[in-house]
């Protein structure tokens, strides 16, 4: 019988550590990252709270922390502003896990005006900690606490701690790398938007997994393309047809009975608008699948949409100007004809003679080495312009 009992502690002691290390491994997919990880070592080390800064305060910067337990918006704005520099209890040794007292003494830890001014008053005496430092240069703190009626941090405690920091290193790490790829893939989404180019990213069942900002512009106009279900679709039937056999085609890597690894399916078309606008450009393509990709919800297939008469946001005359030289006059009247206006449009849009309007001109044409207005303007769209 009590070897039975013994067998189910363990078990459970097993199953606890299996769902805690689970936990640190999710932690990254999270928002806030580890807040399930952090509350349940909370509960099994029986703590009042348990914070990880992942980025600890300076004289810069608040720092971020992730906070378990009961805090309150001052105690975090008091630690972030005032008390982080009063701390003794920093800059621990790699993979130790340590309590205050061990770290500078039991007298002196309890003189300190970090627990008499900070921490007494939040009712925390003792604490537990462990600093993670990794070789991309980042320097995270875990900080457990327990209140003036809880027992000691016992030798098992840190036992524990001290098994889980390796862990939650390399569940930092990999955080890190998934925050620099969404850096990434923010950057170059914003620079597609702002060039003016709709993109809707299929998955493989063609369902609409995202879209950006200029996407959704011409979606919700209807003009010849709109949302349809899960996906899209065109007024025009025959045009329809076209556009869902190359999604179909695109999703599925092609029709191509032997694709080349790697290849990707390109096809394109336009779309006529009732309205009698321009037509709209697009592009469908296949997203290759990645070697060792295995998910199924995945990207597949993009669609590019080019709306010819979409102006957007005028790039800045400040960018314009910094870029060739020119006067803020002289940056104008080239953002104007860039636009399409004629030199006697743009003159009287400036509100000056055409005589001064053609002196500017001849100053631009010297600075940016161009001798005509159709060279300036096809410089001016294939420059940086639009991604200011």
């Amino acid at each position: 019988m009590a070897a039975t009992k013994a067998v189910a502690i363990q078990v459970s002691e097993v199953d606890r550590l299996d769902r805690l290390l689970g936990a640190v491994y999710d932690g990254p997919t999270e928002s806030p990252p580890w807040n399930t990880a952090l509350q349940q070592m909370r509960e099994v080390l029986k703590a009042a709270h348990v914070t990880l800064m992942l980025r600890p305060p300076s004289s810069e910067s608040h720092g971020v922390m992730i906070n378990t337990g009961q805090v309150t918006s001052q105690g975090v704005e008091s630690y972030e502003s005032h008390f982080f520099a009063l701390d003794p209890f920093v800059r621990l040794p790699e993979g130790e896990v340590v309590t205050a007292e061990e770290l500078i003494g039991s007298q002196q830890w309890l003189k300190s005006p970090m627990y008499q001014e900070y921490l007494k008053p939040l009712d925390i005496r003792h604490l537990l900690g462990a600093d993670i430092y990794t070789k991309e240069g980042i320097e995270c703190r875990l900080r457990i606490t327990r209140s003036h009626d809880a027992e000691a941090f016992s030798p098992d405690d840190k036992a524990l701690v001290r098994l889980l920091l390796p862990h939650l290193k390399r569940s930092i790490r990999l955080h890190a790398k998934l925050d620099y790829l969404e850096c990434d893939r923010q950057l170059f989404a914003g620079a597609v938007n702002r060039m003016l180019v709709g993109m809707i990213t299929f998955g493989q069942d063609g369902s609409i997994l995202e879209l950006n900002q200029e996407a959704q512009r011409i979606l919700v106009e209807k003009d010849g393309i709109g949302r349809s279900g899960t996906g899209i679709a065109l007024s025009s039937n025959h045009e329809n047809r076209d556009l869902q056999r190359m999604i179909r085609h695109a999703v599925t890597g092609g029709p191509i009975e032997e694709p080349v690894a790697g290849a990707a399916v390109v096809e394109a078309m336009s779309v006529t608008r009732p309205s009698g606008r321009a037509k709209l450009g697009i592009v469908v393509r296949t997203i290759p699948l990645g070697e060792f990709t295995g998910a199924k919800q995945r990207p597949a297939a993009v669609v590019f949409l080019r709306d010819p008469e979409s102006s957007g946001t005028q790039p800045s005359q400040e960018v314009v100007r910094r870029l060739f030289g020119l006067t803020r006059m002289e940056a104008a009247l080239a953002l104007l004809l860039a636009e399409g206006l004629t030199l006697d449009e743009a003159a009287e849009k400036l509100n000056v003679r055409r005589n001064t309007a053609r002196t500017h001109l001849r100053s631009i044409f010297c600075k940016t080495g161009v001798t005509r207005q159709t060279m300036l303007v096809r410089m001016l769209l294939n420059s940086v312009i639009s991604l200011g």
